[in-house]
């Protein structure tokens, strides 16, 4: 519920901080007062336009937070995934704060949790957790798509089986699509798959092109530097020259041969240092074979030369870092061309599986409009008797539905129609001029359809106006009932209304300093009264009114709640 709105420097309102309850939570003040600033600060935070020229004349900003605490599971972990998506702090123990600032100069700044957000952010947590109606805020009513959700949530319609259908039908339709596209488009694409196919067929490349074609260029390109040093290596390790390595270490050991006779140690030298020798002459071998398989031949290195340029063009062509990218973008080429080239085939299975997904679309939507159909009527008998009690005594209320081109809501339309008065014929609720019966009508539903609805905030912003007594004192009977299920915040100017309240603010405006400024209390006791008894007689508070007054919330008091 919305538990806290604190308002600074909004039009008249210099400072405001407004407690809500549980319940019903009625507001009531004179004209002008600043209650519609109360509205229009609870919709800045909600993701209302900006205006700078709301902002208090002489404040730098205006700033609105409100604080809500959230208890109903779904509804937590909906908002949970709001700000999760948004990369914003978790609510702490359900407690969610919302902040609007509006400069004085245009521009503002979001926050959620204490962390900066967007007002598209504001938005979606908006539609999750409050519902505001006012005397001319009743177009979601009229709309089809809100009729349908409200007609589905009351009869608890399972959408699932034909939402399983639609998709399934649309993914076809979505292969089939692309597959019938223009065939030039198609004729092209083929083409443009078929000559890289061939042409990385016709590379012939494989793993050693990236690993050893790049080693083997270099050894032929530099064969001539190699030989001459291989050359060099070979004769100091194992030349005749007696400098060399095998010709030393020969000398040594016949040395420590000759010392062995007479200094023991000199026979493990001895044999130490003949296993150096074999050593040396191993690796003497292994340069002179390595270099012997050497191609020196000029023809040899133009085609390691060739190679290797063929690959590095590939490479760049087809922006790929290695051969085997090279190899993996070849073999999905060739896959896609596999598929358009049966095309054809595959086209003759799609139409045949749109067509069975099509019958199975206007069967599950068959079960669909069934179902909204039987609790169509339900709806239209409990909106009806709502209805009776709102002061529309002769009146009906109906939800037609209409057979139309399936989509992804089913296969029906869904209008809501009003019957005024018996003889007249059920007009669709856009056909109704009066702001008042269509405020009437809409918490009508809304009363019916309380126990279903997940919002858990129901602001209604005088949709009393244009009735009184009798039908007054319904509405506010009405908006209790629906409090039971949801946090309830009404204005109104109706005594009859306001009685109901579970929690009464009234609205002040005074003027101190040659300033215009606007204070709101909790009214509790003879308070209550006054404020009551100023509702009914205006400037006239006799003792007659204030009896009256007394009287209205006693009755309000003592009367159960029509469930």
């Amino acid at each position: 519920m919305l538990t806290r709105l604190t308002v600074r420097n909004l039009a008249i309102v210099e400072s405001a901080d407004v407690a809500f309850g549980e319940g019903l939570n009625i507001i009531t003040g004179e004209t002008g007062a600043g209650k519609s600033v109360l509205m229009g600060a609870l919709e800045l935070v909600l993701g209302a336009r900006a205006d700078a020229s709301t902002v208090r004349d002489g404040a730098k900003e205006a700033r609105v937070e409100a604080e809500f605490t959230l208890t109903d599971a779904q509804v937590c972990a909906d908002v949970a995934r709001i700000l999760d998506d948004a990369g914003l702090p978790p609510c702490e123990d359900g407690a969610l704060i919302v902040r609007r600032t509006v400069s004085a100069t245009g521009g503002g700044r979001v926050h959620v949790n204490d962390a900066a957000s967007t007002v598209q952010t504001l938005r979606a947590l908006g539609r999750l957790l409050v519902d505001v109606h006012g005397p001319n805020d009743h177009q979601s009513l009229l709309e089809e798509s809100f009729q349908r959700r409200l007609l589905d949530a009351y009869g608890k319609v399972d959408l699932a089986p034909y939402a399983a259908a639609w998709r399934n039908l649309c993914d076809l339709r979505t292969e089939l699509d692309a597959l019938q596209g223009d065939a030039g488009d198609f004729a092209e694409e083929c083409e443009r798959l078929r000559y890289a196919v061939d042409e990385l067929d016709a590379a012939n490349l494989c793993e050693e092109d990236e690993t050893e074609l790049p080693a083997r260029h270099a050894a032929a390109a530099h064969a001539a530097e190699i030989l001459d040093c291989a050359n060099a290596v070979t004769s100091a390790l194992s030349g005749d020259d007696d400098a060399s390595a095998a010709n030393a270490l020969a000398s040594a050991g016949a040395r420590l041969a000759e010392m062995a006779k007479y200094h023991e140690p000199a026979q493990e030298w001895r044999e130490e240092l003949e296993s150096v020798a074999v050593r040396v002459q191993e690796l003497a071998r292994s340069v002179e074979d390595s270099v012997s398989r050497l191609d020196a031949d000029p023809e040899t290195l133009q085609a390691l030369d060739d190679r290797l340029s063929l690959v590095q063009r590939l490479k760049r062509k087809y922006n790929c870092p290695t051969v085997p990218a090279l190899l993996e973008l070849r073999d999905a080429r060739a896959a896609r061309l596999a598929d358009l080239e049966g095309r054809d085939g595959r086209i003759r299975e799609l139409t045949d599986a749109v067509a069975a997904a099509e019958a199975a679309v206007a069967k599950a939507g068959a079960t669909l409009g069934a179902a909204r159909r039987k609790a169509s009527e339900r709806f239209a008998k409990a909106v009806t008797k709502e209805l009776h009690g709102l002061g529309f005594l002769k009146a009906g209320f109906g939800a037609a539905l209409t057979a139309r081109a399936p989509d992804a809501s089913g296969c029906d339309a869904v209008e809501f129609r009003f019957e005024p008065n018996p003889g007249e014929p059920p007009r669709p609720l856009r056909d109704i001029a009066s702001t008042g019966e269509i405020a009437r009508v809409m918490l009508a539903v809304k009363a019916v359809s309380a126990e279903h609805d997940a919002i858990p905030v129901l602001v209604f912003d005088e949709i009393d106006s244009n009735i009184g007594g009798e039908v007054g004192r319904a509405v506010g009977e009405r908006l209790r009932a629906v409090s039971r299920h949801h946090q309830v915040i009404a204005i109104t100017h109706l005594p009859q209304s306001a009685v109901w309240g579970d929690r009464h603010l009234a609205v002040a405006k005074t003027v101190s300093g040659g300033r215009t400024r606007t204070a709101i209390r909790v009214l509790e006791g003879d308070d209550r009264v006054a404020e009551i008894a100023r509702m009914l007689g205006g400037a006239s508070l006799t003792s007659v009114v204030a009896q009256h007054a007394r009287e209205l919330l006693a009755l309000a008091a003592d009367k159960p709640v029509k469930k």
